[in-house]
């Protein structure tokens, strides 16, 4: 009767912490951390690229055309593969829209085919400057979208997806793809779209910062594609708070590797920032990463890296002074993203980020957490085992949890 009471009290006790934990991550939502503000419930952008009901119907060279929902990268890299540079370019040039999100397409003629679209869209929106039937509001919006693509049509900028739908999408690589002994993707967090893609504030808070920071950093044999390919939350309010739009954006990423590497690039390492560790942690089982490096993480939906279901090696940066280390680590009623990826307890290998600051520091020049980012960029080359070591850098490469050497990268022997 005793020992009964005495469980009971227990239990009672552990349900009341985790429903104050709840409510003081509600709270944190609600209110909003460091200056973010509660933003509006977002619709994600889901399903193949515009353009693609034409693309199904073109029957030109009586064969049909892979499927972009339903055909693999793999399958649409065989294809391509089949048609001479002619017909690729010839294919480009009737779907755009279509060939330049196409996983597994050519990445040169992935850029030359959103060129062409975002030439396209400039032309609209310049048409929706001066149209009378639309508001003031339309008109400013159409000039604001005008100078974006200007902006990314400057010569020498290569897009390898874009898609104006929403808020809109885009991925830019820096360095050769096609050459590259090394690939990085940086999959970023909240308030990242089309406009703040590359914001000139906060540099470093940016998929485009945090890229061409890492490309400087980790050398010329390098290559990093900073990817918004999924609708992120804005703002800190319900969406920040739940998984519901990494769910949408994990196949979405899962999908992109894989059609890099069905392309010829190397199986690339994932630098996966804020709400982007998120998204990473949920596409970890299919994500055909090297490895997946999280940093400034609310958690990433997992209570270790066992929990990933990953061969990757997996990496955690976080600073002292990053606001993220306020949000509670739970995951209950559907809030909170679970155990924070940078406790020793989570299994996964430190990053050294005493020197970054901020939530958004952690890839600025001569910080160590850039530093060590760029050690991991370089370590594994085209066809070298998960379980090898690196005689270049001195990391370890085997993927058990284990096993990992949690010791910071400038600790190491």
């Amino acid at each position: 009767m005793w020992l009964r009471s005495w469980k009971a009290r227990g239990s009672w006790k552990t349900r009341s912490k985790r429903t104050l934990i709840a409510a003081a991550l509600t709270t944190t939502i609600v209110a909003g951390t460091a200056g973010w503000t509660v933003g509006n419930e977002q619709q994600p952008v889901t399903g193949p690229p515009p353009g693609t009901q034409a693309w199904r119907a073109d029957h030109t060279w009586g064969v049909r055309l892979p499927d972009p929902a339903a055909a693999s990268p793999a399958r649409v890299a065989a294809f391509f593969d089949s048609l001479s540079e002619a017909q690729q370019h010839r294919l480009g040039a009737r779907h755009p829209s279509v060939v330049g999100n196409l996983d597994g397409a050519p990445t040169a003629l992935r850029f030359e085919a959103n060129a062409r679209s975002l030439k396209a869209e400039r032309a609209r929106e310049r048409a929706r400057e001066t149209d009378p039937d639309l508001t003031p509001q339309d008109h400013e919006r159409a000039r604001s979208l005008v100078t974006r693509y200007e902006e990314l049509l400057r010569p020498g900028r290569r897009i390898l997806a874009f898609d104006p739908r929403g808020r809109g999408q885009v991925a830019e690589v820096y360095g050769d793809l096609a050459s590259a002994k090394h690939v990085s993707v940086v999959v970023p967090g909240s308030d990242i779209d089309l406009s703040t893609f590359d914001r000139s504030n906060d540099e470093y808070g940016t998929p485009a910062g945090m890229a061409r920071s890492l490309h400087a950093s980790a050398g010329n044999d390098t290559a990093v594609v900073a990817w918004v390919g999924y609708t992120t939350p804005v703002g800190l309010g319900p969406d920040a708070a739940t998984g519901r739009l990494a769910e949408a954006g994990a196949p979405r990423l899962a999908r992109f590797v894989r059609g890099l590497t069905a392309s010829g690039a190397s199986r690339p390492a994932a630098f996966c920032h804020s709400y982007g560790s998120v998204v990473c942690g949920l596409a970890a089982p299919r994500l055909a990463a090297s490895d997946l490096v999280v940093l400034g993480s609310p958690g990433m939906r997992a209570d270790s890296v066992a929990d990933l279901h990953t061969s990757a090696r997996v990496w955690a940066a976080k600073d002292d002074s990053d606001w993220i280390g306020d949000v509670p680590n739970v995951e209950l009623f559907g809030l909170g993203h679970g155990k924070d990826p940078a406790d020793p307890g989570f299994g996964a290998r430190r990053v050294p980020a005493e020197r970054a600051e901020g939530h958004t520091g952690y890839f600025a020049p001569g910080t160590d957490s850039l530093r060590a980012f760029a050690a991991i960029a370089r370590t594994t080359a085209p066809g070298t085992p998960d379980n090898s070591t690196s005689t270049s850098t001195g990391i370890r490469t085997g993927t058990s949890a284990a096993a990992a050497d949690t010791r910071p990268i400038g600790e190491r022997p």
